[in-house]
Formats: C-alpha cells, sequence, structure tokens
C-alpha cells in the first residue's frame, strides 16, 4: 500500500507543475513549484518510513542522501540556462534536450571527481 502511496504522491507532483504550466498558462508559478525541493522532501519521508530499526541509522541515511543531493544539484543547474538558450538559439527540442543531458552527465562525473579528489564520499 505504501508503494501505491508513493507513486501517486510523487507523479501528482508531477501532473500539478504539468497542470499550472500547461492548461493555467503560469509558467512562473510552475517554476516555482518545480523548483521546490519536493521530490527530496518526499524522498526523506519515504526514507525515514521505509527503513525500520536504528533510529540513528536512518538519520545517517538521510544525513549522507541530503549532502548527496547538495553536491550533485550544483553540476545540474547549468542545464536550466543551456536549455532556453539552446531553444532560442533555433535548435529544437529533443537536440536542445540531448545536449543538456550529456553537459550534466559531464559535469556530474566531474563533480564526483572533485569530490573524491577532496576526500568527499557520497
Amino acid at each position: 500500500m505504501l508503494t501505491v502511496i508513493k507513486l501517486l504522491v510523487s507523479a501528482g507532483l508531477i501532473y500539478a507543475v504539468n497542470e499550472i504550466v500547461i492548461a493555467r498558462s503560469r509558467p512562473f508559478l510552475g517554476s516555482l513549484v518545480a523548483s521546490l525541493p519536493l521530490v527530496s522532501l518526499i524522498t526523506f519521508v519515504w526514507i525515514w518510513y521505509g527503513m525500520s530499526g536504528n533510529p540513528e541509522a536512518r538519520m545517517e541515511k538521510l544525513a549522507s542522501h541530503s549532502a548527496g543531493v547538495f553536491w550533485f544539484v550544483l553540476p545540474s543547474l547549468p542545464m536550466f540556462l543551456v536549455f532556453p538558450w539552446l531553444l532560442r538559439k533555433g535548435i529544437t527540442f529533443w537536440p536542445s534536450l540531448l545536449i543538456c543531458c550529456f553537459l550534466t552527465m559531464l559535469l556530474y562525473a566531474g563533480m564526483a571527481a572533485l569530490l573524491k579528489r577532496f576526500g568527499i564520499v557520497l
């Protein structure tokens, strides 16, 4: 039952953002809702209630996940500037999306290498 609730809540968020942007023509509001760390917050709740046993182990798992999200949000941010720039330069949707995915993968790899170099293990 918990899996069904997780799926409904998670899918509901994506649907809500889509409806706000497309059906209500409110891109600003849709962007605001999409930029909230709702997925991370929901994931925190799913981790907390999905793990049984030692509360310290749950807290460590949450802390580790939160730190990982922080470090990997940073290399994903340029995509949100490159994507609209590519679209405005006349590159169509799919090539723009693929370029941004490739760029983000490169930046993720770079961030992982940088973190490893400084001894940060996620």
